[in-house]
């Protein structure tokens, strides 16, 4: 016992063992160029200013015929019947046999505006030391927007962290006082603990030793096996971390949606889940709001998103491609008779996907 307390001693202060601290800043070198750097991440860096492409005139669109067909008969009947038969609860006999008496188009158009961007922050980082090159200060590091980085294709995205040359240094770790070891916060860095058989006093029925800690009325900490000390979570019982400064590079799409109101009655959330024919599609570095459109309603919504996308984007982050869409996604309300009564449902979108509220033949299913 008295070789386990004296090893005990050598640990830093019990207190300073609640789990592993945030390194003081004075542990890192001051980087030309990451001055603003932090443990945890500085925030984003902002792109270097590049000059925006002068607008260029763009003719009117062309408008060929920008009408959908409406659906059959059948192919109503057909989504109508695939959904009840989807449903638990549904009875399919509305869907089959009900009485198709009305059939109303509502093609509406949807504008989607979408910027693809990179950006880029930074953060201190540390390591065990365990030999790595160290190169802070053999030269200036390169600066975060000159590093390179493998882009993935346009629109889809990803993320890539990379250590950033000439800033790697080796420092005694902060958490262990560069010891290797961490007191053992269950013991407080005694090595043993009080017999939880006989409280502490050695004895269980009056002069009946304890067999548990041998009379002792303390037991060895089973957490450092009494020690009182555990290897340092943080440099893993090397003394000593590697600091550097890892830049994590963001690909992301960023992407708005503009749904024309239209007067179906069926609600605009549901046209998130389906895909329309698409009508235009413009794709460049930067794009302008939409010229000779019929509909001013999308005309409307261009000029918004392009300019809300190209002032909230270029100041935080490099604009690498735009992309604006137009699709009419092809709403069609269908009203039915069953068992003399009317109803309505909606089949919508390329994928005839079915809109009924109030479907006129369901059952409570409990599930046990």
């Amino acid at each position: 016992m008295e070789g386990m307390e004296g090893q005990a001693m050598f640990a830093p202060p019990a207190a300073d063992s609640q789990g592993p601290s945030a390194p003081p800043a004075s542990m890192f070198d001051s980087m030309p160029g990451y001055e603003g750097t932090l443990a945890g991440g500085g925030g984003f860096l902002p792109p270097p200013m590049t000059p925006a492409p002068v607008p260029q005139p763009e003719h009117g669109l062309a408008q060929p015929h920008w009408n959908i067909p409406s659906i059959s008969e059948d192919t109503a009947r057909e989504a109508f019947i695939l959904f009840a038969s989807s449903k638990c609860c549904y009875n399919t006999s509305p869907a089959k046999h009900g009485v198709i008496t009305n059939m109303e188009a509502y093609n509406t158009y949807r504008y989607r505006m979408e910027t693809f961007t990179e950006t880029r922050s930074t953060e201190w980082t540390q390591e065990p030391y365990q030999g790595q090159p160290v190169d802070a200060f053999s030269q200036p590091p390169p600066g975060p927007w000159d590093i390179p980085a493998k882009s993935p294709s346009f629109f889809q995205e990803d993320k890539q962290v990379i250590k950033v040359p000439y800033t790697s240094s080796v420092k005694s770790c902060h958490s262990c006082v560069g010891m290797g070891r961490s007191p053992c916060k269950d013991c407080a860095g005694a090595g043993n603990k009080v017999c939880w058989v006989c409280n502490g006093s050695g004895f269980r029925h009056g002069d009946d030793r304890c067999h548990h800690c041998s009379g002792r009325g303390r037991e060895n900490c089973p957490h450092c096996q009494g020690q009182g000390a555990k290897i340092c979570g943080i440099c893993k019982g090397k003394q000593q971390l590697l600091v550097y400064i890892n830049l994590t590079v963001k690909w992301k799409n960023n992407s708005d949606s503009y749904v024309v109101e239209q007067s179906s009655g069926l609600q605009v959330d549901n046209l998130s889940k389906v895909s329309g024919k698409e009508l235009y599609k413009d794709t460049q570095y930067l794009v302008y709001p939409l010229i000779g459109f019929p509909d001013p309603a999308v005309v409307r919504a261009s000029e918004r998103l392009v300019s809300e996308h190209q002032g909230k984007f270029t100041q935080t982050s490099r604009i690498l491609q735009q992309r604006q869409t137009i699709e009419l996604i092809p709403i069609t309300k269908v009203t039915y008779s069953w068992k003399g009564n009317s109803h309505i449902y909606f089949v919508y979108g390329n994928e005839f996907k079915v809109n009924a509220d109030n479907y006129p033949a369901t059952c409570c299913c409990t599930i046990i």
